[in-house]
């Protein structure tokens, strides 16, 4: 029900800039206030909280990018030895989408 009453909160506060008019003006029911008043304190973030989930995006973009751009079996090697440097296997399932990023392979 919450997640309702946000979107219903983004609806209405979205109507009230394109409207030109404060939120408060708009006719909204007792239970409504509340609850935004309530999703406010709820979503204000901590200084760090954001620091902390751009890095770790970027720990993801940069692994993401090393497995598509130039793994050659290393991923695999830990579990099959030798043999995942001749499979290749990743290598061979993104090997049309390395070429579209630009990375070259053979």
């Amino acid at each position: 029900m919450r997640v309702v009453e946000s979107y219903i909160y983004i609806i209405l506060i979205t109507l009230a800039r394109s409207l030109a008019k404060p939120s408060e003006t708009l006719n909204t029911p007792k239970f409504l206030q509340k609850r935004m008043s309530n999703l406010k304190l709820m979503t204000k973030e901590k200084p760090g909280e954001m620091r902390i989930a751009v890095g770790i995006l970027i720990a993801i973009l940069i692994f993401t990018m090393f497995i598509v751009g130039y793994d050659q079996g290393q991923l695999f090697s830990i579990a099959q030895g030798q043999e995942a440097f001749d499979n290749m296997w990743i290598h061979e399932f993104t090997h049309d989408m390395r070429h579209a990023a630009g990375f070259p392979c053979h």
